[in-house]
């Protein structure tokens, strides 16, 4: 059998799943938070015909080998953490991070989760949690009589009362950095986990420990580029195009050789 349909075939399914991650950043580009992956390839086994230096007489090597490679493979979905654009929402609960950080939730489980999207919200006892109900970590509870809230730039959260002519503090926000942040698990809803790649999660107070600053009434949007995801579809498309081609040809050389007693 031709190697070569079975190495375009791996072309094939490979540009698949890029176009499936094209498709899913250009279906976030308006969500808040997201950030936008790209796939990685690496090329698969070869089969060698001839090991390279390997000798052609007692005196002589041979300067180049002789091998075939067998096609690709996806090797990694990449999360590229580039700072998105910024929305001014004047939501007194949207909260954008400037620099590096995340913010942190308590999932329904009690283990800790990490999001981008500061689309906060404030619950029925007056917590504040995320879309999904999720508690902002550590807690903030925001009092029922509150007729103002501030967020300062280094995560301090302030209430301004009836009657009261001066703020009163009631948390801080703190945010969490990581080694590699390009190994977390996505979760879906905005959220990752922490993973054996990505190292432990180092927290601090915004503006220490490289977290980044806050800004309330701001939601930071996708880093999805909508001209660049058509693009990069565009080349996984023809790339697509290009293996069902050498499909073809490999399909008309076999009906060559199959017509050549005729």
């Amino acid at each position: 059998m031709m190697r070569s349909l079975w190495s375009a075939a791996t072309g094939m399914i490979a540009q698949q799943l890029n176009v499936d991650t094209i498709a899913n950043n250009l279906a976030n580009v308006n969500t808040a938070g997201y950030k936008k992956m790209r796939v990685d390839f690496q090329d698969l086994m070869y089969q060698t015909l001839r090991m390279p230096g390997s000798p052609s007489t007692q005196s002589v090597q041979l300067p180049t080998g002789l091998q075939v490679g067998l096609g690709t493979k996806a090797a990694a979905t990449v999360k590229n953490f580039e700072q998105g654009t910024f929305e001014q929402t004047g939501n007194k609960l949207d909260l954008v991070i400037e620099g590096n950080g995340f913010f942190q939730v308590t999932l329904p489980s009690g283990q800790v989760a990490y999001t981008r999207a500061g689309a906060f919200k404030m619950d029925a006892d007056g917590n504040v949690v995320t879309s999904d109900g999720y508690l902002l970590e550590p807690p903030i509870a925001i009092p029922s009589d509150a007729t103002d809230i501030s967020v300062m730039n280094d995560g301090t959260v302030a209430v301004m009362s009836p009657g009261s002519t001066e703020p009163k503090t009631v948390g801080t926000i703190q945010l969490a950095v990581f080694p590699n942040p390009a190994g977390l698990s996505n979760l879906g809803h905005n959220l990752y986990t922490a993973t054996a790649a990505s190292g432990a999660a180092k927290t601090a107070n915004p503006g220490l420990e490289g977290t980044g600053t806050i800004s309330q009434g701001v939601l930071e949007l996708s880093n999805v580029q909508v001209v660049e995801e058509m693009v990069n579809m565009i080349v996984a498309q023809r790339a697509y195009e290009a293996s069902s081609q050498a499909i073809k040809t490999a399909d008309r050389m076999l009906e060559t050789a199959n017509n050549v007693q005729r």
